[in-house]
């Protein structure tokens, strides 16, 4: 009994063992690939050594230096604003020539019947130059037309031309004031309602200012849009400018306060705070704009208030401009998108609305699209 129960065990062992050494031979064939794919292995290796082993020293230097690199903006060297205008007078030309097409096409005419100088206020009205200076610009150029009796169509260009600059106003001060008393910074408070291109237009400006080698700090004072701040940082860190921001819904008043004190700190030359969209409708918000302006200037006092307009906005735009100069002491005004809308009269009507400048004005979509307000290069512009 015993002797059969050995030769049992035996018997099992040998099966055991044997399954056991299959499984290790199957599972071998399995992780190694056949002697041909290994020969072409070896060969790719020789014939391309990127594909043999690397030295991990090497890729290590390697991603340090990727990193370094990206660490390590590009700085850009933005475009003066000299150099913008005849670039840009092109591209306002383009848009704006149907108003003056249409004036120069009736005033070349010779003498004008009672129905073509109503088309001539429809005109204007229609390009938002608003009813007032309609009104004043018709009866000069009705006058000058009849004293001097033009037919000329040329004449007539020179003087509607003459009577357009008039009206946009060649002697106001449309200089941007960026430089403070006894050594502190300038400081620039960027206002107006959401959609108008604020924070576009701040980042812009600082290129300007960098284009004229001033030194400059941008304040992300937009505390109720994250995206607002990241965006002013994407402006900063392309022309090598820093930026003072907070968290989403922090005191827009203290990141005001705060950048000017940096900026004092740092001595910089001009400050440039954009300050959150707020509807002209919302007087809660509006008068918050005020106290943005008040702390503000217990650092410093603010040497220009910007107030960005969308040019397309026709009479809502002058509605805004009223309100923010009730609230802020508006000191110039930028105009954006002016390049997409055949209303240059906007430029007129809100100048009159405020009695302050267009200082600045949007031409495009790319970075250096901003440029200073000319008179005469804008009206030649709607004339060209």
């Amino acid at each position: 009994m015993n002797t059969e129960l050995l030769v049992a065990l035996i018997a099992v062992a040998i099966v055991v063992l044997g399954a056991g050494i299959s499984f290790l031979v199957a599972n071998r064939k399995r992780e190694l690939p056949p002697p041909d794919v290994m020969d072409e292995l070896t060969e790719r290796e020789i014939e391309h050594p990127e594909l043999a082993p690397v030295d991990l020293e090497e890729v290590e230097e390697l991603e340090a230096g990727v990193a370094e690199d990206h660490l390590t903006p590009t700085i850009e060297r933005p475009e003066t604003p000299k150099g913008r205008l005849g670039r840009l007078r092109s591209r306002l030309s383009r848009s704006q020539s149907s108003l003056g097409r249409g004036l120069l096409t009736l005033l070349g005419g010779g003498d004008l019947t009672e129905d073509q100088w109503e088309e001539i206020e429809d005109t204007l009205l229609a390009a938002d130059v608003g009813v007032g200076p309609t009104t004043e610009l018709v009866t000069n150029l009705r006058a000058r037309l009849a004293a001097e009796g033009v037919k000329d169509p040329a004449r007539a260009r020179e003087v509607l031309r003459e009577e357009l600059i008039g009206l946009v106003g060649p002697s106001l001060d449309r200089q941007l004031h960026t430089t403070g008393d006894e050594a502190l910074p300038g400081v620039v408070l960027v206002v107006g309602v959401n959609g108008t291109g604020k924070t576009t237009t701040v980042g812009r400006l600082a290129r300007v200012l960098v284009a004229e080698e001033r030194s400059v700090l941008l304040g992300a004072a937009d505390t109720f849009r994250a995206a607002a701040a990241d965006q002013l940082e994407t402006w900063g860190s392309r022309v090598g400018v820093p930026v003072v921001r907070s968290h989403e819904g922090a005191d827009p008043a203290s990141v005001g306060f705060e950048t000017v004190k940096q900026g004092i700190t740092d001595a910089v030359d001009v400050v440039l705070i954009d300050t959150a969209g707020r509807l002209h409708t919302k007087s809660g918000l509006m008068d918050e704009l005020g106290k943005v302006k008040r702390v503000v200037e217990k650092q410093a006092p603010v040497t220009e208030v910007l107030l960005v307009i969308d040019a397309t906005t026709g009479q809502n735009g002058l509605t805004q401009a009223r309100v923010f100069g009730e609230v802020v002491d508006v000191t110039g005004i930028v105009l954006t998108k002016l390049d997409g809308t055949a209303k240059g009269g906007i430029v007129i009507a809100v100048q009159r609305e405020l009695g302050v400048p267009v200082k600045y004005v949007g031409l495009g979509e790319g970075p250096d699209d901003l440029a200073p307000f000319d008179a005469e290069e804008f009206v030649d512009a709607l004339l060209d």
